[in-house]
């Protein structure tokens, strides 16, 4: 298992592009990646304590030769980032038990083969008020609406737009403090992915880039604020908050989702289809 990345280095303004090798390393990064968050969705209810999820995401990730990428970087203590009801991201795992009504972004990113798989997706904890689907119904489709525009000669403005005029619509807002980011072999790596903006901004997409799109939503005002530990993001309002997000690679025609669930959970907090009525 060969999870170093300490040959690579970010270079400022210098946007990697990868080839087809690169490519089925990002497949399976982030195939392992969604087999971890599909793992967690019924784990998730009310009493489970966000350690609990923290040690499952860590053993998942030993189990399978792999090592999440969260743990111990810049300090940071836990194996994936729990962000319950008015955390925007960044919530570290503890021994508070989730409580009926919750709801809760989980983000996991795993190193495989020194390759990184980043994604996240919003959990509900029991049945949730309609104003909090409501949000992770907007917030889900922000991001589907972002990676649709992903195409060769594109720019990232044309993110940042599509994400921004659909939650805006919805009167609901776009966090400004974080981004999405590139990745591959490093965590953290050139471009910067804006979630708003406007077609024609920004760098211009080409076949081979590899980054994240993760939209944070709120239903209150944009702002946030670190609270004392040093990563937890909040809401100033104290509204909620929500996130999902995908790794995924520009392609020759169009885009590459490498963390799209194998079971179909990419929205796991969504109510199941109803049953067909059965004959008599």
């Amino acid at each position: 298992m060969n999870n170093s990345t300490t040959l690579v280095r970010r270079q400022p303004g210098s946007i990697r592009l990868h080839g087809p090798e690169a490519f089925a390393a990002m497949r399976k990064a982030g195939r392992l990646t969604a087999e971890a968050l599909d793992m967690l969705v019924p784990m998730v209810q009310p009493g489970v304590t966000t350690d609990a999820i923290d040690r499952a995401v860590f053993e998942f990730a030993i189990d399978h030769k792999a090592f999440p990428a969260t743990l111990y970087y810049h300090g940071y203590p836990r194996s994936c980032c729990t962000s319950i009801n008015h955390v925007v991201c960044h919530g570290i795992p503890s021994d508070k038990p989730l409580r009926e009504g919750d709801i809760v972004n989980i983000d996991v990113t795993f190193i495989v083969d020194g390759w990184h798989g980043d994604a996240s997706r919003m959990y509900a904890v029991g049945e949730i008020p309609r104003r909090a689907m409501r949000l992770l119904e907007v917030t889900h489709e922000s991001l589907e609406r972002g990676m649709a525009v992903v195409k060769p000669g594109a720019t990232l403005g044309h993110i940042g737009e599509a994400i921004q005029v659909f939650a805006e619509a919805e009167r609901c807002s776009v966090v400004r403090d974080f981004c999405g980011h590139g990745l591959g072999q490093l965590f953290h790596d050139e471009p910067n992915i804006l979630h708003y903006g406007r077609a024609g901004e920004g760098a211009v997409l080409k076949p081979g880039m590899f980054f994240t799109i993760e939209p944070m939503i709120n239903l209150g005002r944009p702002h946030v604020k670190i609270l004392a530990d040093g990563w937890t993001a909040v809401t100033r309002d104290r509204s909620l908050s929500a996130q999902f997000e995908h790794t995924i690679g520009v392609t020759e025609t169009g885009v590459e989702i490498f963390t799209r669930s194998p079971k179909g959970l990419d929205f796991p907090a969504q109510p199941a289809p109803p049953r067909p009525a059965t004959l008599p």
